[in-house]
């Protein structure tokens, strides 16, 4: 055989069942390869030319050991394409759907040539036969299929940050998003992991003081067939089909090590890049779905199928079908997949799209169930940051607060409480109060901590917080589908125009409610999420769901007139945070301890005569304004977190401004944010006097605004400057 140098087929022998996918021989004489499949009853490696049109060679792999089919093969080198056929039942109402004219892709795949091509030959029944996926069609589908490619492994990557929980802070971004239209990178560049690896890219995102880039989807996604025929495409990526490979668009050099080589240069900044990953669903989605992978595989120990008649499948995703996490071999494919990404390619955490199918066993979730238990115990998978999107779409899907403790969970509570809080809703003080405290009533146990509650105003899913203040309506129909899709209660306000206006009050009005919101982001216990383009004033054009929309509406506007002006604000506020310990406490206080130097506990709450909120001042559904006073009890352990005695937040959501009577305390005043000012180096007012606290002392709280004050009780320090 020619075609790649090589000579394959005079030599196969049995190998090794381990480990799975395909494996140069150190000697460098051949390829093992294995391939899970319990209900096979042959698998063929199908060895393809450099150009992947001509398929070479079929070689039956020899061995099947503990459901692993295997076989060395001397003379694959480098570089080698190669895909499987596997045979067996086709029989779907017992959850089989072999059909070896199907080329597959190994799950195990570190690397994919060429593209996925949109074609019926990669369904494995007749579509035009009246009794649809039940009737087998024997067309072959190699030439719309990519395929897999051998490659020499890659060493362990060494440089995690290692950045402490409680000082986490997440950014949330997409990869082409956020530099498609960014000026500082090459235009050829732009939507790539080397873009987005852009020396001033990388700079810019250390300049804003966030420690943890979460990026969108960037396992190897595909475009659904109804999203493709609207002349749209998959935009954010929760379409996976390979676990292992970095999505192809994003590889400006087509090298799976041009991700690494971007999170090594993140990591020489001091920032983490952790993973949204999607391990409930694939891409071939239901019984009238695409084999590409798995189906033809062994669909009956990959997916969860209904008992009744295994022809159909669970769908607690809402995207057809869902990943059998109850089986042993895909934990181990899901684990290994984590383990890759984590030892090899270098990330520091995940994001887990819809995590409670993770945790379903036979129906309902279990935060002990083999998949997390499996995770704990993983030397490597253990010490990294595990995040919970807490929530999917199927019965008992909502689970804030029941993951491991070891994890982190989106707070979605903290997202709906601030947005309500701020809009103006009545009765929401004591709500919004549990959220800004870290939400204990959801997450505190023994163990667990504030940082266990990611707390966000705005995601990818959702509108941007421009969008949040300048809309009451969602603004979806060029997603195609009669804007019937996404969510409807986004607990928004327009502020009096809908959409952008040239109303300077309404304007004026817009920007301090950002300032609102983004304040209590970052003076809130729990974990901070960003939603990239926010500090920017980016705007999706009151889109509340734009999956599909892989064009300006989606892209980040990085000359928007406001940007600067927005992200001085952010940083000012992050800088506010990484100095001011009080925000990211370690552990929850409950107004307990109380400190020797001033008499303060450490948490308490005020009403707006500066007096302990009583059970009446909780519960009047009238009450807009409150403060929350954090005070420090304990003795620092380095002189750098001894800045101050206390923090004043004072939150004021009534229409009207309110002469807030301070605390009387022998001690000083500054103020150090003011949401009420537009530009953040005016916001700390007397960044350079402090004010003698007594019994007459007040400050003017502005309609609709907050404002941070630090107490000193006696003037040894002066604030110190936010300015970036």
């Amino acid at each position: 055989m020619t075609g790649l140098g090589i000579s394959v087929g005079k030599n196969v022998t049995s190998g090794r069942s381990y480990p799975m996918g395909a494996s140069l021989a150190k000697h460098g004489k051949g390829c093992n390869f294995a391939l899970f499949s319990a209900h096979a009853t042959k698998v063929e490696l199908c060895v393809f030319s450099t150009d992947g049109k001509t398929e070479l060679q079929r070689i039956e792999l020899p061995e099947f050991t503990d459901d692993v089919w295997h076989g060395f093969v001397e003379g694959i080198t480098e570089g080698c394409l190669y895909g499987y056929r596997v045979y067996g039942p086709f029989e779907p109402h017992n959850g089989h759907r072999f059909n070896p004219n199907k080329l597959l892709l190994d799950p195990y795949a570190k690397k994919i040539f060429g593209q996925f091509i949109q074609s019926e030959l990669n369904f494995s029944y007749d579509l035009k036969s009246t009794q649809k996926d039940l009737t087998l069609d024997n067309r072959d589908n190699a030439t719309t299929m990519p395929k897999c490619v051998v490659v020499l492994p890659l060493l362990i990557s060494e440089t995690h940050p290692q950045v402490r929980r409680r000082d986490t802070i997440l950014y949330e971004l997409h990869v082409k998003g956020f530099t498609q239209q960014n000026p500082d990178v090459p235009i050829e560049l732009r939507g790539t992991f080397a873009g987005l690896a852009n020396k001033k890219v990388c700079q810019y995102l250390k300049s804003l003081g966030v420690t943890s880039i979460e990026l969108l989807p960037v396992q190897q996604f595909i475009n659904e067939d109804f999203v493709q025929d609207k002349g749209l495409s998959n935009y954010w990526g929760y379409n996976t089909i390979s676990f292992f490979v970095p999505h192809a668009a994003y590889c400006h050099s087509g090298e799976v090590g041009e991700f690494r080589s971007m999170v090594e240069t993140y990591h020489e900044a001091g920032i983490e890049v952790i993973l949204d990953v999607v391990y409930n669903h694939t891409a071939e989605g239901d019984e009238l779905g695409q084999t590409l992978s798995f189906k033809g595989i062994d669909n009956a120990s990959y997916y969860r199928l209904h008992t009744s008649d295994k022809r159909y499948y669970e769908n607690f995703s809402g995207c057809g079908n869902t990943i059998n996490v109850q089986h042993p071999r895909v934990i181990q494919l899901i684990t290994d997949s984590l383990r890759y990404w984590v030892e090899i390619m270098g990330v520091d955490g995940f994001r887990f799209d819809l995590a409670p199918v993770l945790g379903r066993d036979a129906p309902d979730f279990k935060a002990n169930n083999h998949f997390f238990t499996s995770i704990r115990q993983d030397p490597v998978l253990s010490k990294v940051k595990l995040i919970a999107e807490p929530w999917d779409v199927g019965h008992g899907g909502y689970q804030l607060g029941r993951f491991p403790n070891s994890w982190l969970e989106l707070n979605d509570r903290f997202r709906d409480s601030c947005r309500r809080f701020w809009r103006g809703e009545q009765g929401l003080v004591a709500e919004f109060a549990k959220r800004l405290h870290g939400s204990s009533d959801i997450f505190e146990q023994p163990s667990r901590r504030p940082s266990a509650s990611v707390n966000f105003i705005t995601s990818h899913d959702g509108f941007t917080l421009t969008d949040l203040v300048s809309f009451n309506n969602k603004q979806n129909k060029a997603n195609g589908e009669e804007n019937n899709d996404g969510h409807d209660s986004n607990f928004s306000n327009n502020l009096g125009a809908e959409g952008t206006t040239d109303n300077e009050r309404i304007n004026v009005l817009r920007r301090q409610q950002k300032r609102n919101l983004l304040t209590t982001l970052f003076i809130a216990q729990g974990t901070p999420m960003l939603l990239s383009g926010d500090e920017l004033n980016n705007s999706q054009h009151g889109n509340n769901n734009a999956y599909c929309q892989d064009n300006e509406i989606s892209w980040i506007d990085w000359q928007d007139p406001q940007a600067q002006q927005e992200s001085n604000f952010v940083k000012a506020l992050i800088a506010l945070r990484k100095a001011h310990p009080l925000l990211n406490r370690t552990h929850y206080q409950h107004g307990f301890k109380v400190s020797k130097h001033t008499g303060l506990a450490d948490i308490s709450w005020l009403n707006c005569h500066g007096t302990a909120m009583t059970k009446d001042n909780w519960h009047d559904a009238s009450v807009k304004c409150f403060a929350m006073m954090l005070a420090n009890t304990e003795q620092p352990e380095t002189d750098a977190e001894q800045q101050d005695d206390a923090l004043l937040v004072i939150f004021n959501a009534h229409q009207r401004s309110i002469n807030y009577l301070l605390p009387e305390l022998n001690g000083y005043w500054q103020v150090l944010i003011n949401t009420a000012t537009e530009n953040a180096n005016d916001s700390a007012q007397n960044d350079t006097n402090l004010t003698k606290s007594n019994r007459h002392s007040a400050i003017n709280i502005a309609q609709h605004s907050c404002v941070v004050l630090r107490y000193l009780h006696s003037p040894r320090d002066q604030q110190p400057t936010y300015e970036q």
